[in-house]
């Protein structure tokens, strides 16, 4: 009996669901699918390697501790979210409790205030973000080879890639590439509607 195959296509809940079934595929799957958005959160923090890796393993460590109470499996990106989130604060707090301020010794004057903890939370704006920018990356890998090759050649590069590059890489005719660019927003918007971007 062959193995299931899970894609980009493969939905949040059916990989929770072969996952609470013991499926060890959906679960390399879906840590696949969230480990970027997961490392992003402690790293935008200014979290080092070694804690980024501690934020990520914490994560997925309580998502299999949980995976038999989630009862809402398409919503597990959120939840993911949000335990990193807490993961972040929780090692960023711990990790500054004991640390001197930045270019002092802690002393008897100020050994109760280099101990206090950092209360500032991760911005929400800042997981919002994040969260966005996956899914912009879901849908895109969802897209046929030629939009996903267009729209990264004119969207995800460091400078702006003129349009005869682009129909030189792409192999279209540059008048094409105005109309080509359109369908494939298009495509990209239906996508990211369907996974509750613009929710």
């Amino acid at each position: 009996m062959s193995k299931p195959v899970y894609d980009a296509h493969t939905t949040d809940a059916a990989l929770v669901h072969a996952c609470q079934h013991g499926d060890a595929t959906a679960w390399e799957a879906l840590v696949n699918r969230y480990q970027r958005l997961i490392y992003a959160i402690p790293r935008r923090a200014g979290l080092d390697d070694d804690q980024c890796a501690d934020v990520f393993q914490r994560t997925f460590a309580i998502l299999i501790e949980h995976l038999d109470r989630i009862d809402q499996p398409e919503r597990v990106r959120a939840w993911l979210v949000t335990t990193a989130r807490r993961e972040t604060q929780r090692i960023y707090q711990k990790a500054n409790r004991t640390q001197p301020l930045p270019g002092e010794s802690p002393d008897a004057e100020n050994e109760a205030l280099a101990e206090l903890p950092d209360p500032s939370p991760l911005p929400d704006e800042l997981a919002a973000a994040l969260e966005e920018q996956h899914l912009v990356r879901v849908a895109l890998a969802k897209l046929d080879a030629r939009c996903r090759q267009l729209l990264t050649l004119l969207f995800y590069q460091p400078e702006p890639m003129p349009y005869e590059q682009v129909a030189t890489a792409v192999g279209v005719p540059l008048g094409s590439i105005g109309p080509t660019r359109a369908r494939c927003l298009q495509k990209l918007g239906r996508l990211l509607k369907e996974d509750g971007f613009f929710a």
